[in-house]
Parts: C-alpha cells; sequence; structure tokens
C-alpha cells in the first residue's frame, strides 16, 4: 500500500505506520548546491526526528536509519598507505565540510541517541551507489553521466568506495533481519575503492571513451569551484563545479565494510558490473546524448 504524506508531519507518519513492524528510514535531500539550505535540514534533520519518534510510537520492532558514510571519519595515511576508514572511526568537525554532510550528522546523532535509550534502531552508512534508476542523478550518479557525455576533460586525485545499487537495498533489508541494535554498519564493497583515475580507466573499458588524461591540482579545482559558484548566485542555475562537491575531493573517501559484509551477509557485486548496469540504464533512458563508440570486434582465427 503507498501512502502518500510529509515526512515532518508525525500524524502522516503514524497512520502509515499503523500495524507495521518495520520502519526503513530512507528519505533524504542529497544536494551538493541549493539557493537555500534550509530545506536541506527540514528534510534531513527535523524530518528523522518526527520519522523516527513516529516508528517508535506506532511500535515498531525495528527501524533503520539510512545515514551515509560522510558521518564516519576519513581514512587514514600509514607509511604512504591509505587504510580506509571503518564504523569506529570517528569524524571531525572539520570533516563535516558541507550542508549535506552536516545536516545528516544531526540526523544521525538523533538516531544514535534513540538508540542509547533504547529504541530498535539500527543505522546503516551506504559509501557510493551507483547502478539502475537514478533518476535525478544522484551528485554521484552524475559523475557517470558527464563521462558518458564527453564532459570529463580533466579530473582531481580524489576517490570513493563504489557499490551496486542493489546490494545497498538488500543492506537494509539484513540490517532489519540481523542487525544488532544500535549499531552502524557501513554498506559498500570491499574491492570498490577505487581513485577517480581507476574509476575512469574503468569506463573506458566498458564503454571505448577515452578516460581523462589530464590530473589538475586540488588548489585549481578549488579556484574554479569558487568561481562557479560565484556564477551561480549571479544567475541561480547551479554551478558546474559545486565548491561542496570539490571540497569533499580533497581526500579520498575509502572505507571498509567488513562488519556488514560478515555480520550481516551484505553481497558484493563485482564493481565492473554495478558500472556496467549504470551505463546501460543511462543510455536506455536518454541521459546520454552522444552514442557510445561500436565496440571493435576482434578478427577471428
Amino acid at each position: 500500500e503507498i501512502v502518500r504524506g510529509d515526512i515532518t508531519d508525525k500524524d502522516t507518519l503514524l497512520r502509515a505506520l499503523r500495524r507495521c513492524d518495520l520502519c526503513f528510514h530512507v528519505a533524504a535531500s542529497y544536494k551538493l548546491w541549493d539557493r537555500d539550505y534550509k530545506s536541506m535540514y527540514i528534510t534531513n534533520v527535523q524530518g528523522t526526528r518526527t520519522v523516527l519518534e513516529a516508528a517508535i510510537t506506532a511500535g515498531c520492532t525495528r527501524i533503520v536509519y539510512t545515514s551515509t558514510v560522510g558521518c564516519i571519519g576519513l581514512p587514514r595515511c600509514e607509511g604512504g598507505k591509505i587504510i580506509p576508514a571503518d564504523e569506529t572511526t570517528p569524524v571531525e568537525p572539520t570533516q563535516l565540510s558541507n550542508h549535506y554532510k552536516r545536516s545528516k550528522w544531526e540526523a544521525e546523532q538523533i538516531a544514535i541517541k534513540l538508540a542509547a535509550q533504547g529504541h530498535p534502531i539500527i543505522i546503516v552508512n551506504p559509501t557510493a551507489p551507483i547502478g539502475p534508476r537514478d533518476v535525478k542523478p544522484t551528485p554521484t550518479g552524475q559523475i557517470i553521466v558527464d563521462f558518458l557525455n564527453r564532459k570529463m576533460p580533466a579530473y582531481v586525485d580524489t576517490g570513493l568506495n563504489w557499490v551496486h545499487v542493489r546490494d545497498v537495498a538488500l543492506g537494509h533489508i539484513l540490517a532489519a533481519e540481523k542487525g544488532r541494535l544500535g549499531e552502524r554498519y557501513i554498506l559498500g564493497n570491499l574491492n570498490g575503492n577505487l581513485t577517480l583515475a581507476e574509476t575512469f580507466q574503468l569506463l573506458e573499458r566498458i564503454t571505448g571513451i577515452p578516460a581523462p588524461r589530464h590530473q589538475i591540482p586540488y588548489f585549481v579545482a578549488f579556484g574554479f569551484a569558487l568561481l562557479s559558484e560565484i556564477h551561480a548566485k549571479l544567475t541561480g542555475k547551479p554551478p558546474k563545479a559545486p565548491l561542496a562537491g570539490v571540497r569533499m575531493a580533497k581526500y579520498k573517501m575509502f572505507f571498509n565494510p567488513h562488519k556488514a559484509v560478515f555480520e550481516l551477509g551484505l553481497p558484493q557485486t563485482p564493481i565492473e558490473q554495478a558500472f556496467k548496469d549504470a551505463v546501460s540504464w543511462f543510455v536506455e533512458n536518454g541521459y546520454v546524448r552522444t552514442p557510445l563508440p561500436k565496440p571493435t570486434t576482434e578478427p577471428q582465427p
């Protein structure tokens, strides 16, 4: 049954949650730029408090709250090697570098406090989901769309933990079934930590579109983002390079989902398949204006 409502309206939520055993609070405002960020805090913070309190009042026996790895600390470097962050890595205030991260951190704190009071809440922290049905698309999906439309002339030295969106969806169900109350689970891929250069090389193998070859310094990207934001304020149009996204790109967002894989049984769809599924969906649904190169056929011996 589909019930339409407002996540900040507790009465609507109580009616929707009547006789429900499980509640998944997945809704959020996920944007790296907006004309006014007040609505983001209303949705992400106030909305979370209202949904969780309504689920508790309704007597839900399991409540899964969708957070983000933006609420987890950054990887550390030891001997020149990056050690991916896990659920125990504390986040520093300076790492909450944009309104999305800050609003989601405030929301996660609400979930943590309610769980500490004994309420049946489990928190999941997805990494960078990709795959079919990224309608908007999300900022991570937009990276793929821009690549497919040949709008990636250069890149910065950053990285993400990619994960198939279907694995993330199933991870929510597994968290409801097997998750320990009050715990956080990173929903990612053990082989998903790729630099942006490695990501574009993978997309080149899948699509035949040449990957960008030029890496630009962070300060150049930051300066371009500042100009882009000024232009956005003057025109009201979204910036080509949101400052929030460039600030996030200063660090490699590498994470270790070991806990979810071994406690919940989180599936680990190969990352190449996740990108193939994302590319196919974007192409089939009109997000790509230029046809992909035709695959070359090997001569038969």
